[in-house]
């Protein structure tokens, strides 16, 4: 596996440092990141030297038609392309805050409503996730986080235990934003609680405005399922469970 240096050396770049001096001709100014390049050979490395933690579910019915990509060791680089405009805004919250890459494609039955659309992207990225945690050995397994949006505040516990269950006391006073139906948040966590194995508490502290008290509570849950799926090295490879697994089984 070659690093950014030695992979810019034998594609014949020039190295200039950042000072004053002058330009040279033909020299590009490159910046080299620490992260080593992936060569094609062999699983895709991360920052953290480890195998990236790929997921990828396909899934199709006579209503909807999804594609969901998901690297849990990413930089938070989000592709959204659905027809539900609020909810790509919300994916684009989760890759971000959770330093995930994700790409979901999705077309639906929008002209019924945007019910099954949600409901199928949320079913098939739980779904891509379980398929990138795999084992869950090594995983901190338990993730919290409390994020503020002006005078929203909304409180996220979750746990990848394997046990499918969502407690949701939010209370959102408008029944739309933009377009979006605004029962389709509870529901959308409750599917991907689902199909990812996830036990998820989700708390509104505080707040008016339903777009903050939304993007809050989706801010909060990337931060805590970023905790939850990231190593802890204390475990050294051991499922942070008594009973040794982590699995929907």
């Amino acid at each position: 596996m070659l690093t950014s240096r030695e992979f810019l050396k034998t594609s014949n770049f020039l190295f200039r440092s950042h000072t004053s001096r002058p330009r040279v001709a033909r020299c590009c100014s490159v910046k080299v990141a620490a992260t080593p390049v992936h060569t094609g050979a062999g699983p895709i490395p991360s920052s953290t030297g480890r195998p990236c933690r790929l997921g990828n579910v396909k899934r199709k019915t006579k209503e909807t038609e999804v594609e969901v990509t998901i690297n849990l060791d990413g930089t938070g680089v989000c592709v959204a392309e659905t027809p539900v405009g609020f909810l790509n805004h919300m994916l684009d919250q989760i890759a971000s805050h959770g330093l995930f890459d994700l790409t979901v494609k999705a077309n639906g039955d929008t002209w019924i409503d945007d019910h099954h659309t949600v409901e199928d992207i949320a079913l098939a990225l739980g779904t891509a996730l379980s398929q990138a945690l795999g084992d869950r050995k090594g995983i901190h397994r338990f993730g919290e986080f409390s994020a503020p949006l002006d005078e929203a505040l909304t409180h996220v516990v979750l746990d990848l235990s394997g046990r499918p269950h969502l407690s949701c006391n939010l209370t959102i006073p408008a029944q739309r934003i933009g377009s979006f139906d605004t029962e389709l948040v509870e529901h959308f966590f409750m599917s991907f609680a689902n199909t990812s194995g996830t036990t998820l508490h989700i708390r509104q502290l505080a707040g008016k405005n339903s777009h903050h008290i939304v993007e809050a509570t989706f801010k909060a849950f990337a931060r805590a399922l970023r905790r939850a799926c990231e190593y802890d090295e204390r475990r050294a490879g051991q499922i942070a469970s008594s009973k040794g697994v982590l699995t929907q089984q």
